[in-house]
């Protein structure tokens, strides 16, 4: 699979910016906005954005339950922000209602960090992603973003937030073919995390 078709879920959120980074990255990116989309592609991102709007354009375009098969199934999916929340199996601080694709055994609570006014950047380590002994860390936008509070046997934590007042946060997670960041990696001009995701689209 040498340009992988990965489709960018356009119900609402930073659907531009990662079209942007995974052309970059030597993937065919296509927006999904409909049940016969999300089949005509080999992986999806669940872009940042809010949560619940998100959660309420999926039930209204009958995609919801299409996402949760097609994640349960195997399709590789990557969220960030409210992608991570997206894919959480267990939420916190939802709104009322409020469901999640699921797929990753992780607890994550939703503006975790704060309002809008609190949002941040912070560099976090990418070890798990980025081997090189020299490799810089990410640079991380969070914007009204959640954290993780704990993951399960299946899930492996891969970047923590490195210093400061929220040192040791869980910001990345993945779970066989699916990752989650409660960062914007794509507004960050650093495509790691994106290669990263379209060579576990293509070892799939």
């Amino acid at each position: 699979m040498t340009n992988p078709r990965i489709g960018i879920l356009a119900l609402q959120g930073d659907v531009r910016e990662h079209h942007r980074m995974l052309a970059e990255c030597d993937a065919t990116p296509v927006s999904v906005r409909r049940p016969e989309e999300l089949l005509a592609v080999d992986a999806l991102v669940v872009p940042g954005g809010e949560s619940t709007t998100m959660f309420k354009l999926a039930a209204a375009f009958d995609l919801l339950e299409p996402l949760r098969k097609q994640v349960a199934a195997g399709m590789p999916t990557f969220g960030t922000c409210a992608g991570m929340i997206m894919l959480a199996d267990h939420l916190r601080d939802g709104v009322e209602g409020q469901q999640t694709i699921g797929g990753i055994d992780m607890t994550v609570r939703r503006n975790a960090f704060g309002r809008q006014v609190d949002s941040f950047e912070a560099d976090v380590s990418l070890d798990r992603i980025d081997a090189r002994a020299d490799a810089p860390p990410f640079h991380a936008v969070f914007i009204r973003a959640p954290w993780v509070e704990g993951v399960g046997e299946s899930a492996e934590v891969i970047a923590r937030i490195a210093s400061g007042p929220a040192a040791g946060r869980i910001v990345a997670v993945r779970q066989g073919d699916l990752l989650a960041t409660a960062f914007h990696p794509e507004i960050a001009g650093d495509t790691r995390i994106h290669r990263y995701f379209v060579e576990l689209v293509k070892g799939a």
